[in-house]
C-alpha cells in the first residue's frame, strides 16, 4: 500500500492552475510591447545615427590619412630633388676639374714638344 510520501510532488498541479485567458495574455503582451517599443525604436534610431556618423568619421579619417601620405611623399620628392641638386653640383665640379686637368696636360704636351 502506498503512503502519503509516495505521491508525486507534481500530482494535481495542472488541476490547481486557473485557466489562462488568451485574450488577457494578448492584451498584456500588447501593453508590454506598447510600453517598451517607443524606447526601443528611439534607441534603434539613435544607433543608426551613430553608425552613420561613424561611417562619415571613418571616411574623413581615411581622407586625412591619404593627405598625410601625400605630404610625406612630397617631402620625399623634395629630399630627392635636393639630393639631385647636390650631385649635380658635384658633377659640375668634377667636369671643371677634368677640363682644368685637360688644359694642364695639353700645355705640358705642348711644352714637352717644344723641348
Amino acid at each position: 500500500a502506498a503512503g502519503p510520501s509516495d505521491a508525486s510532488p507534481d500530482e494535481g498541479v495542472v488541476e490547481d492552475l486557473p485557466l489562462i485567458d488568451e485574450k488577457a495574455v494578448e492584451q498584456l503582451t500588447e501593453g508590454l510591447i506598447s510600453h517598451y517599443l517607443p524606447d526601443l525604436q528611439r534607441s534603434k534610431s539613435a544607433l543608426q545615427e551613430l553608425t552613420q556618423n561613424q561611417v562619415v568619421l571613418l571616411e574623413t579619417l581615411e581622407q586625412e590619412i591619404s593627405k598625410f601620405k601625400e605630404c610625406n611623399s612630397i617631402v620625399d620628392i623634395n629630399a630627392l630633388f635636393s639630393e639631385a641638386k647636390h650631385y649635380h653640383n658635384k658633377l659640375v665640379n668634377i667636369r671643371n676639374e677634368m677640363m682644368m686637368l685637360h688644359e694642364k696636360t695639353s700645355k705640358l704636351k705642348v711644352s714637352g714638344i717644344n723641348i
